[in-house]
This record gives structure tokens, sequence and C-alpha cells, in this order.
């Protein structure tokens, strides 16, 4: 697929993959909005929300639709919005910095135990998962230190916050996986972010940003679209929180990493690294497309320019993806950042059971015991990873292609 194509989407429900390519048309009574999309399947509502982005006066070009977007709160999932002067801070998201790492080991399959049954409560011991869930261990505090402060001053529970709460999973989508790619070397998978204090930090400032909106006069399709302006004590005060964010949840999965890897090493009995690819896919930076600085904002993207490392998941049983990027700058040099959901979470819990998520993860180790409270991460609520991967070929190059045989859910 090119993204270049003349093809538009047309208005209402007659989207096809023939005419997915290209500038969108407009809902009835609506300027055009500038919107390019990658994805064959993408609901109605989001290309409502991501065109509600796209018309904004502070948009720089078009807004990017990856193939897995989806609808999501302000901007859309899977959208990347070049803004000169400005900043969006929902487009940013409450899980700044929420990212992938992935290890390639020297091991092999035929090195590890039958069944990782051992790994699990390793893993669940080490990692601690679920909403608000944290750690006494001392030893994160050294690797804290490195990071600094904030620009935000933090209450002492936020403090605590910050310390329990590093190097641990999450909750939703977030997880720990052992894989093994197309010569059965084993990998390492990890999805997280900048957990509790990150939500804050970003809630804060969305909250700010509305404020000061309906201060100024501004108005705005969708609240949530509220914008910091590059020169103004606010901006300066959310890209400092942002940016400190996006370095806790980069350091917070390399710690994780390291402590997954070690793990799967004591039960082999051996293993070293080869390599490790750690990348955020909810962030904002500043960089030149098109003779101009902007801020790129990546929300449910990742970076991909030209030779750019990157890890793409699936859902819970599908493959996911080690890939490097082509650097396509119709996309902003990004792709996709995973399969993207098609159901709501209370949609999955509706229509989707227990019986046939246990079904889909046959043959793999995992919290099958909480089957039924993970029923919203079931892989039909999520779009078809091989799908997301064939629309973005001109946005990636595949280098590995993964296969998971552990599973540990936040």
């Amino acid at each position: 697929m090119s993204s270049t194509g003349q093809g538009c989407l047309r208005p209402k429900n007659q989207w096809d993959t023939a005419a997915r390519m290209g500038t969108l048309n407009p809902m009835p009574n609506q300027p055009a909005p500038n919107l390019l999309s990658w994805a064959s399947e993408i609901d109605e509502g989001a290309i409502v929300q991501a065109a509600r982005a796209a018309r904004m006066s502070i948009v720089s070009g078009h807004v990017a639709l990856m193939p897995d977007a989806h609808v999501g709160i302000g901007a859309t999932v899977g959208s990347v919005i070049p803004t000169e002067g400005a900043i969006i801070p929902s487009a940013v998201g409450v899980d700044i910095g929420c990212g992938m790492i992935a290890t390639l080991t020297s091991l092999v399959a035929s090195d590890l135990p039958d069944g990782l049954d051992r790994l699990m409560p390793l893993v669940e011991r080490r990692i601690p998962a679920g909403v608000g869930k944290g750690h006494d261990d001392p030893s994160m505090d050294r690797a804290l230190a490195e990071l600094g402060l904030p620009h935000s001053d933090l209450t002492p529970q936020q403090s605590k916050k910050v310390s329990a709460q590093f190097g641990t999973l999450g909750s939703g989508n977030h997880f720990v996986e052992v894989c093994l790619d197309e010569e059965d070397r084993v990998w390492t998978v990890l999805h997280s972010g900048s957990r509790g204090i990150g939500n804050q930090l970003a809630t804060a400032h969305i909250t700010g940003a509305k404020r000061l909106m309906r201060e100024r006069g501004v108005g705005l399709e969708d609240p949530d679209l509220a914008y910091f302006t590059q020169g103004t004590p606010e901006f300066e005060a959310y890209t400092q929180d942002m940016l400190w964010s996006q370095r806790y949840a980069m350091a917070s999965r390399a710690r994780m990493d390291a402590v997954l890897v070690n793990a799967l090493f004591r039960i082999a009995g051996k293993g070293t690294r080869r390599r490790t690819i750690n990348c955020h896919h909810n962030f904002t930076q500043r960089e030149t497309h098109g003779g101009k600085d902007l801020w790129i904002t990546r929300k449910g993207a990742i970076k991909a320019d030209t030779g750019d490392e990157g890890v793409i998941p699936g859902s819970m049983g599908a493959r996911s993806y080690i890939v490097r990027g082509r650097g396509n700058p119709d996309s902003y040099h990004s792709c996709a950042h995973g399969a993207g959901r098609r159901m709501s979470r209370g949609q999955a819990k509706r229509q989707l059971t227990a019986t046939s998520l246990k079904q889909a993860m046959k043959g793999r180790t995992w919290n099958e015991d909480r089957a039924s409270a993970l029923v919203d991460e079931h892989p039909e609520a999520y779009k078809s990873i091989d799908q997301v991967m064939e629309d973005q070929r001109d946005l990636v190059e595949v280098r590995h292609t993964l296969r998971q045989i552990f599973n540990y859910k936040g």
C-alpha cells in the first residue's frame, strides 16, 4: 500500500479497502478533514474523532491514522498529530511514555524446561502487576536517583508512588511475555508505561489546559483537545513533566526487563543478552518535517524513521513483530503500536467468554486462573495484527516474527 494514492474514504459507512488511501472526504456539512489513513479496518467514530483534531488551527499538515487506529479520549489512539508551537496533552495521553521493550537472548527453545510454570511465580513476585500495585525494593531508589524530579511539586503520597511503582507493570493491556522467533530463539517482551505518577501529572495538566482554553475563550470541538502554547509557563511546565515521565517509563521498563531476563536465565540455568529494543508509543517530541520544526505527537504509534527498530505486539495469543522503520514521510516516520482494539472493554466482557479465551491461549503458560478477569483482553477484542502489518508494509520492514509461549497480564 502506498499512502500517497489519490483514492479517498467516502463518508458514512461506505469505507472500503480500495479507497482507504489519501485525503478523507468530510462528513456532511463539515470542512474537509486533513487526514491520511493506513487502516483497512477502522470504526467511523475514529474517523470523526480524528477529523476534529485535524481541523485545529495548531495542526500543521495532515493527521496520520495508523492501521490500528481506534477511538480514544480526545485524540484517536493510533494517530500521529503534527502541531506547530503547541502541544495537546490529551493527545500524548495519561500513560505518558507507555511503550515496549524486547530483549533477544542467547537461549533457544530447547534450552527451556518443558512449560514455563516455574517462571510464573518468579515474575509475579518480582514484577508486581495490577492497579496501584507497588513494591518495597530499596534498590529501585538508586535507579530513580538518576532521573531527578519532575517540574511539578509532588505531594508526599506522590513521592512514595514514584518509588513504589517504579519497575512495576500496571494493569489493562500491560504484559510480560516470553516468545520464540522464526529460528526458535528466545525473546522477552514487556509492555508498560509511567504508572500512577504519569497518569496524575498528565491529568493535572489536561485539566489545566481545559481551564486555560475557557479563560481565553478558545472554542474547541472537543474540550479534551485543549492545548498549551509554546513560550508560556504552562507549556514549559507540561513539557518538563512530560519528558520526565517519558524517562521514568523507559527506565522502569528497563528495570523490569532486567528482572525478567534474569528470572528466565535462572530457570534455564544459563543465558546471555544479545540486544534490547526499548521504545515509546505514547509521547511527543520536536522533529523537522517538510522544513518545519513541529511537535510530533504519537498516541499509540511508534517512531519508524529509516533504520529505527521497534516492537509491535499482537493481542494475547497472537504474533508480535520486531520491525525496522522505512522512514515514510507521509506518516511522519511513524507506524502502528499494536493490534488496536476492535471492541471496547465493556463490549468484550459482554460478548466474549473465559472459555473461548482459554481455548485461544491453549499451549501457552499464562494466568489461566484469572481468565474471567482477562476477558476484555481476549484476542477477538482486537484487530488482526497480521492485517495491521499488511496495511503498513510501506512504513516498516518486518525483521522478526515472534510467537508467545508465556504471557503474564497486569
